[in-house]
């Protein structure tokens, strides 16, 4: 019940995305937020986990704005998170506004990078990173060679940063087709 409240605030935004300015591919998108009583822990700031929530609401924003989401939806493809991390520098406390700005990195052979920060007043608060990839609802995977031809190709300077790329491939889990035991070295 907790987490209820995203579910309006992701509808929220996908109506005020509807009006906002329009974006390219590989502009910022800048969305706004206000810290609310249910994003708190026990410590009265924002929880750890909710800075991932409204990353996603960023990133749709993002999508939406820039045209990215009406291909993807005309051909049946969706975006999926196959990777995140976080790092906090300062907290963002209750009632407080803060900006998510969101941009796509880059490519690597078989996913999207996506930088993502929360800002006050142009100060970085944290920082995500995103490793997503696209699937089609038909099934099988979005290659990057069909994205780029959906979307156009990338800009010459857009580049993932070699630790980012190393990053994902370390932090990247077995194919859905290979098994993945849980052993644990006790």
């Amino acid at each position: 019940m907790a987490r209820v409240h995203m579910i309006f605030r992701t509808m929220l935004h996908a109506i005020i995305s509807r009006f906002g300015s329009r974006l390219g591919h590989w502009d910022v998108a800048r969305t706004r937020f206000r810290v609310l009583p249910t994003d708190l822990d026990i410590l009265k700031h924002m929880n750890n986990g909710v800075y991932l929530s409204i990353a996603d609401i960023g990133r749709f924003d993002l999508l939406k704005r820039n045209g990215v989401w009406a291909v993807f939806t005309s051909r049946g493809w969706y975006p999926v998170v196959a990777s995140e991390t976080i790092s906090f520098r300062k907290s963002l406390e209750l009632w407080q506004p803060f900006v998510v700005e969101s941009r796509i990195l880059g490519f690597d052979e078989k996913a999207v990078y996506v930088e993502q920060r929360f800002t006050v007043d142009g100060e970085i608060y944290t920082q995500a990173f995103i490793r997503g990839r696209f699937l089609k609802r038909s099934g099988g995977v979005v290659s990057i060679a069909e994205l780029l031809e959906a979307v156009g190709p990338s800009p010459s300077d857009a580049a993932v940063p070699e630790w980012l790329l190393e990053w994902g491939g370390d932090a990247a889990l077995p194919s859905t087709r290979v098994e993945a035991p849980s052993v644990w070295n006790e």
